[in-house]
């Protein structure tokens, strides 16, 4: 019997031939699908749960021979036993999603039948759009950002971050993840940023976004080189996204600004100020570096919303 997790919170047993294919499993997405490390963890998190509850189930160790005979009565207990654990429907559907990934994978040299977890549907999600700011909160966010700080250096170096979330529509991973060596030099350059799942993509930089990482690293007291972090912590090492968090929410609480205003919410700013400014779908699908144009089809739902809303506040008839 072998645990399958370090997780300390649950106990998570299998028997040693579904261990060794869960181990197998693991390697396959972060060598050969080159998972993000979030996704990777989120997975196995997943996959971990369901062991979890199918030890308990089975009242031993589950085989490789147990998910072969796995039906949707047991999917759907174990949905039941995480829905009254507390799981809402989005951590169900990322739930089944990490196990049905583990059994596609076994699919593929015959070890189960995935008939089963193809048959299970998710439990359909309240469709809830991004929280964007509007232009006016947007150009505040990084403007005021150099009189929050005691140290000039920690208030240029917020401020750079902050344009490239609004001016480039990076996510805060993809801002930190950046060298010294890929800092825009000049007016018109442009970044070649590595996001989820390794997929690259070329972002325009815009002069304000450059002139705001100069100043950050005219600013800077240290000179690392340059495969170091272009942005660094108070102490030299790399900074944490937490701190730009903070940095927010010292912003939030300065602008009056909603608990929506997180730096994730500068990225949706980027697309649907775009989208409202005439770009196309397509274009603002390749600057965020999305896989599907569904996903950034939510942006004009957004973009809808407020003309609406300008609408009815605006028509005598509304």
């Amino acid at each position: 019997m072998l645990r399958t997790t370090d997780h300390d919170s649950l106990l998570v047993t299998a028997a040693p031939d579904l261990a060794d294919v869960i181990m197998r499993w693991r390697q396959h997405l972060s060598a050969e699908r080159r998972l993000a490390a979030n996704t990777l963890v989120a997975y196995t998190r997943d996959v971990d749960q369901f062991l979890s509850f199918f030890t308990a189930h089975l009242a031993a160790p589950p085989r490789l021979a147990d998910l072969k005979s796995l039906s949707t009565t047991d999917l759907r207990a174990f949905m039941a036993w995480r829905r009254n654990d507390g799981a809402g429907s989005r951590t169900l559907a990322r739930g089944i999603a990490g196990l049905r990934s583990l059994i596609r994978f076994l699919e593929k040299d015959g070890s189960v039948n995935g008939a089963a977890i193809r048959a299970i549907r998710p439990p359909r999600q309240k469709k809830t759009l991004p929280k964007p700011l509007g232009v006016v909160a947007a150009h505040d966010v990084i403007a005021i950002e150099n009189s929050l700080e005691d140290e000039p250096w920690i208030a240029a170096r917020n401020a750079a971050v902050l344009a490239l979330l609004y001016g480039a529509g990076l996510r805060i991973s993809e801002a930190l993840g950046l060298r010294r060596s890929e800092a825009p030099r000049a007016d018109g350059d442009a970044l070649r940023i590595r996001g989820k799942g390794g997929k690259e993509r070329i972002v325009p930089v815009l002069p304000t976004v450059s002139a705001a990482i100069a100043a950050y690293l005219k600013a800077c007291p240290f000179s690392p080189g340059p495969n170091a972090p272009l942005f660094l912590g108070a102490r030299g090492g790399p900074l944490n996204p937490r701190m730009v968090q903070r940095a927010m929410e010292r912003l939030r609480s300065a602008l009056g600004l909603p608990d929506t205003a997180t730096p994730h919410a500068l990225r949706h700013s980027f697309a649907t100020h775009l989208l409202a400014g005439g770009g196309d779908l397509r274009s603002i699908q390749e600057l965020l570096g999305h896989a599907s144009l569904s996903t950034t089809q939510i942006y004009t739902g957004v973009d809808t919303e407020r003309l609406m809303a300008a609408y009815r506040e605006a028509h005598p008839r509304a």
